[in-house]
């Protein structure tokens, strides 16, 4: 399953960062941005490669070398790029190339030239430039370039030597239009969502003591390449028992035990956008009293979260929610004890919840954004997409709790889409019920 969007819809993109760029600078301004870079694994193998995400954004275009340059009210061409030459011996054995020509007519930009001759062409359209939005830092040897060519535009003015452009936050500036999620966005990521899901199920199904967390994990890829994602959006965690407390755990080499608990942590990335799903369930099927216990305070404090995610509602809302919830659940359960708003206000709970509720999502699994502005939160906004994700992890060096609880890690984590009236749970086809968990894991494999 192929999902592409055309060029109209990048082109689109760089128009409007044209016009914003035009409104935020008030003065001519150039925006510079450079494709990722192929990675060496070991020896001369490479890891799969992956564009850099904002790079992707404007562009669509996949291959390295590769340098955009937006210079709005150019009467040459406002959108450039950079790229690789067309040549027949290195697309034997690597693969096609645009090369200029293919840039301009398949890409929709309104010019294209070979890298080679970004030395030479860079001056001239850095000339007059007050206000450049580009990263320095990232990259020493382009740094090096950008600096000698800016002397070199100075040396070009006819008036004497014009002020070096002050450097703008590109970053900032363009990471607050990927904050809002398009049609085609949403698309894309409904679609990695569904995906997901259907790993998280399998995984359910499959399960049973005895079986290796790795196989889980094969089966969660599998399901991820089966259905056209071929890469997963982050280092999958399959742990079972205690390594579901480690917050990172990525070994996945353990065998899973009759009567732990199992949680999984994935989501495969579709056309460069990411999904991200938790789920945790019992290694053999039924959930026993302590388990589900724990479980409902996780569940009830990930439904208190998402439903105050909403327009106009602050982003640390839902983690507030989300804290006051877990805490009155561990109450209850006697983990914890005192007064509710003393225990928040000391972080008592962070023994057992030592984390935030959730992040940014899209083309980067912890996607770009804000959460606070000047001195308030951000408040939400159609077309701004996110997890939410509590939990509770109780591992064996707790003393301050009874060993009938240790060993247990729970996180439920889905991928929510802000909406006009509210917001949208996009990865609800992953069950996450203690019934419609168990009901899935009854049936087995198929």
């Amino acid at each position: 399953m192929k999902m592409q969007t055309d060029r109209d819809v990048y082109r689109r993109r760089r128009q409007n960062i044209l016009k914003a760029l035009v409104k935020h600078a008030h003065k001519r301004s150039v925006l510079i941005l450079c494709a990722a870079t192929e990675k060496v694994r070991n020896g001369d193998c490479e890891y799969p490669y992956r564009q850099d995400s904002d790079f992707w954004y404007l562009t669509g275009f996949h291959e390295p070398d590769a340098v955009l340059v937006l210079i709005p009210g150019r009467t040459e061409g406002q959108s450039l790029l950079f790229c690789r030459q067309r040549d027949k011996e290195r697309e034997l054995w690597d693969g096609h190339r645009a090369g200029p020509q293919g840039a301009v007519d398949d890409y929709g930009f309104d010019q294209a030239f070979a890298m080679e001759q970004l030395e030479t062409l860079m001056p001239g359209l850095l000339r007059g430039c007050e206000a450049l939005y580009y990263r320095p830092g990232s990259r020493t040897r382009f740094d090096m370039q950008m600096w000698r060519w800016l002397r070199e535009a100075q040396q070009q003015q006819r008036k004497g030597m014009a002020p070096l452009p002050r450097i703008e936050d590109r970053d900032s500036f363009l990471h607050q239009y990927r904050m809002i999620k398009s049609e085609e966005e949403l698309h894309i990521m409904r679609a990695a969502a569904d995906i997901s899901a259907r790993g998280h199920v399998r995984a359910m199904r499959e399960c049973s003591p005895g079986r290796m967390e790795y196989q889980l994990e094969a089966s969660i890829l599998h399901e991820f390449a089966l259905h056209g994602a071929r890469h997963p959006a982050y280092n999958s965690i399959v742990g079972g028992g205690e390594n579901a407390c480690v917050l990172h755990y990525t070994e996945n080499k353990d065998q899973l035990k009759d009567g732990d608990l199992v949680l999984i942590d994935a989501g495969c990335e579709l056309d460069h956008y990411a999904a991200d799903i938790t789920r945790t369930f019992p290694v053999n099927g039924r959930f026993t009293k302590n388990q589900r216990a724990l479980y409902e305070v996780v569940l009830e404090a990930q439904q208190a979260a998402i439903a105050c995610i909403a327009p106009g509602l602050p982003w640390d809302g839902f983690h507030k929610a989300a804290v006051q919830s877990l805490v009155e659940g561990l109450l209850r359960l006697g983990l914890l004890k005192g007064k509710p708003d003393q225990i928040i206000e000391e972080k008592l709970y962070r023994q057992f919840y030592m984390h935030g509720t959730g992040h940014w999502l899209g083309l980067d699994v912890h996607d770009v954004g804000v959460n606070w502005g000047d001195e308030s939160p951000l408040l939400f906004e159609p077309g701004m997409t996110l997890t939410v994700e509590p939990g509770i992890y109780i591992a064996s060096s707790n003393k301050d709790v009874d060993s009938c609880w240790h060993g247990m890690g729970i996180r439920i984590e889905d991928d929510v889409l802000v909406t006009q009236g509210g917001c949208e749970v996009m990865t609800k086809a992953a069950p996450k019920t203690v019934e419609e968990i168990e009901a899935v894991m009854a049936e087995g494999s198929p």
